[in-house]
């Protein structure tokens, strides 16, 4: 039977087994793809924490010997034990340990422990890069499901992917029906019918998934070298090493042979189990179970559009997979690019534009206090520096009675109305009272900025809060915090349960040009350093680092930001460990990561695209052969060759049109909800909105779909339509 029908039926039906050659090749190539992509991007992940935190998967802090380590290389399981120097001390020693099998840990690492005489507290586990290998604590009831999202993006696309070839089997075994039956009726049994398609199938397959495999691991080269090209321009980040793995290779040739064995083997069993009756009375054409008017259509293109609505209710089924895949395209494509313009337009007006005056480089002194830094004067009369400010921060609180309340915080019911804040058994109000420590010289330009006499002696208190109930966060608005007639403040400790007071030399809303975001509902100090090493320790603690904030010269740019920032990392890293950025570089790198993001999440919109695409050429090249029949008795009543064409144009519109009209208010209602949640003002972002890439996107979808319907027609028209009216063999 195959010699004799099937290398014959491959050879006179061309276009019916291109389109299935062409199903697998695309359906091969974005599981290489994906396959290739995804394990580029776990090795790349998987070494980026292995350089940040280690190679280790497990870790045991406590008293440690020799001895010890030699009874931890005892288990069996424990692949190496080494000392970590980095981290041990006087007090306690570090190991890190690897496994051969870890998705044992959980339970070695206890029994180590107790082998040990440790408790189990002593063990510490590598959470994040186990969770790369899918090895999760067991009693972690939110285990990192990023991986397992990369699998279900995986699966998910492979059923769309093996709806694809189906369908393209489906067009073409359906097309046969008639011709089977006949086989049939002469002694064919439908397990011979069943092998001798499964044989069409991966003769006409077995090429195609070579050849796509090979075009996925090059396309997945392209995307890498894309993504090294962007993180290697990002502070910190790394380009990594293209790599594949013959394991790579043999699942993906595998799951492509299974897609297309399981997408064969659906349409020929249900082929096979058709009685030879059944399978005569047949014709092979398109069948409309209940036929309903296309009024929109009928009205819009008349006899032609009524029709087309017809044919595509016709192939409704079909057709599924193609309007899913170009809707989610299109949608998740839209809302992509909406996301990232209003995540951009929101750090532009809360960070980059808003401090855009404020801040060039910023540096962070580790585990340094203010006042044992030393290098302030020398910041401060460095070349290229226009201003400089050294401060701490620490915690503090006090006790706020009615009667200090502003009026206009009374009357919108005090704070109470405004904040959760606790209140204490004698009815006071315990408010937060952060402490900002400014270098000597920095805070008494602060005095005069407030104009107020210079002095040391005391604390200037912002004296503000948010009117969280006349305004929102975007658009913040202050009203007065307290009746400003104190002379001093009282901090209290609240380890000591003791007060400190602190004399107040004047009430502001005007902060000093710091990169710091205040709190809405506290009373924030700010100090010289001069004070707070006669206070410190009898208010709350202060935290380990020191930051220094420097602005340049008027007009910086890129380079004289990085050559500012060269200078004062070199003169304060001599003596201190320090982490610095500087603001452009900020930018540039903010604008870095979101072109990364985009490539790769656009990547993905344009893989549902093309699944979509696919399935539009696989069911209009393989809807030819019982089409033909259709056009045919369309032409025996007078159509004319333009009147086809026009159908395939109104089918091609609708196609993919559809997915535009089901996606385009649901990007809009996004925006609006997501502006409304964010309180954007909708405007600004419909300034900023990705029109022009959406319609490219749209613009697309319409030319390749449009494609596909003149590909089809054109071969089509070519044919002898009246031969297909009485003769069932394909020329």
């Amino acid at each position: 039977m195959w010699k004799d029908y099937s290398v014959s039926y491959i050879k006179n039906n061309r276009a019916s087994s291109i389109s299935i050659m062409v199903a697998a090749l695309i359906s091969a190539l974005c599981l290489s793809f994906l396959c290739s992509l995804f394990f580029n991007l776990w090795v790349s992940e998987t070494n980026g924490i292995i350089q940040d935190e280690g190679n280790w998967q497990g870790r045991i802090t406590g008293t440690l010997s020799d001895a010890d380590i030699t009874v931890i290389r005892s288990f069996s399981n424990v692949k190496s034990v080494e000392w970590n120097e980095e981290l041990s001390d006087e007090n306690a020693a570090v190991v890190d340990i690897t496994f051969h099998h870890m998705r044992t840990i959980f339970q070695d690492m206890p029994l180590i422990t107790a082998e040990l005489g440790l408790e189990e507290s002593a063990a510490e586990y590598h959470l994040l890069l186990l969770s790369k290998y899918f090895v999760h604590d067991p009693q972690d009831k939110e285990p990192p499901l990023l991986m397992a999202f990369y699998l279900a993006v995986f699966l998910l696309v492979s059923f769309s992917l093996i709806l694809i070839i189906h369908n393209s089997f489906a067009v073409s075994m359906n097309a046969r029906i008639h011709q089977f039956g006949i086989f049939s009726s002469i002694g064919a049994t439908p397990g011979q019918i069943r092998i001798c398609l499964m044989q069409e199938a991966m003769v006409l397959c077995a090429a195609p998934i070579l050849l796509g495999t090979l075009f996925g691991i090059a396309l997945s080269y392209v995307i890498m070298q894309a993504v090294n090209q962007i993180a290697v321009n990002i502070p910190g980040g790394f380009a990594s090493d293209w790599v594949y793995h013959p394991a790579v290779f043999a699942i993906t040739v595998l799951s492509s042979a299974l897609t297309v064995l399981f997408s064969a083997w659906i349409p020929a069993g249900k082929l096979s189990r058709l009685t030879p009756l059944e399978a005569i009375r047949n014709t092979g054409t398109l069948k409309l179970k209940k036929k309903k008017r296309s009024r929109i259509l009928s009205f819009l293109f008349g006899m032609e559009g009524e029709l087309a609505g017809n044919a595509l209710k016709a192939q409704k089924k079909a057709q599924r997979t193609s309007t899913i895949s170009l809707s989610l395209s299109f949608l998740s494509f839209t809302l992509i690019l909406c996301y990232f313009t209003l995540a951009g337009l929101s750090t532009k007006y809360t960070y980059f534009d808003r401090y855009q005056d404020v801040w060039d480089v910023m540096v962070t002194v580790k585990d340094t206090g203010i006042g044992d830094f030393d290098q302030t004067q020398d910041l401060q009369s460095m070349e290229g520096v226009r201003d400089c400010i050294v401060y701490q921060k620490a915690e503090a609180v006090t006790l706020l009675p009615d009667e200090w309340q502003s009026g206009e915080l009374t009357a919108l019911g005090g704070l109470g109305a405004l904040s959760e804040t606790p209140k204490t058994p004698e009815g006071d109000y315990e408010v937060k009272a952060p402490i900002i420590i400014l270098d000597d010289e920095s805070f008494l330009k602060y005095c005069e900025s407030v104009h107020i006499a210079p002095s040391l002696d005391g604390s200037i208190l912002l004296n503000r809060i948010w009117d969280s109930v006349n305004s929102n966060f975007r658009y913040k608005e202050y009203i007065p915090f307290v009746v400003e007639n104190k002379d001093t403040i009282f901090l209290k400790n609240t380890v000591q349960n003791e007060t400190t007071e602190l004399p107040v030399l004047a009430y502001t809303q005007d902060v000093p040009v710091l990169r710091e975001e205040y709190a809405n509902y506290a009373l924030v100090q700010f100090i010289p350093v001069s004070m707070w090493e006669k206070i410190s320790g009898m208010t709350g603690s202060a935290e380990a680092d020191t930051y220094i904030r420097v602005l340049g010269n008027e007009g910086l740019d890129l380079a004289g930001a990085e050559a500012l920032e060269d200078r004062i990392t070199k003169s304060v890293s001599r003596n201190y460990k320090i982490e610095s950025e500087n603001r452009i570089g900020e930018k540039i790198t903010n604008d870095y990561m979101i072109s990364g993001y985009l490539l790769i999440l656009g990547g993905f919109c344009v893989l549902l695209a093309v699944i979509g695409i696919a399935n539009v050429f696989s069911n209009t090249l393989g809807f030819l052969t019982q089409r033909k029949r259709e056009f045919a008795q369309y032409m025996s009543v007078g159509m004319t060759p333009a009147g086809i064409r026009k159908m395939f144009f109104v089918e091609a519109l609708v196609i993919a049109g559809r997915p535009l009209l089901i996606t385009l208010p649901l990007t809009v209602a996004f925006v609006q909800f997501a502006a409304a949640a964010s309180h954007l003002n909708p405007s600004e972002f419909w300034a900023e909105a990705p029109i022009i890439p959406i319609l490219i996107f749209c613009l697309a979808i319409f030319v390749f779909v449009a494609l596909a319907y003149y590909i089809g027609g054109k071969r089509l028209l070519r044919c002898n339509l009246s031969e297909a009216l009485r003769n069932d063999t394909i020329t």
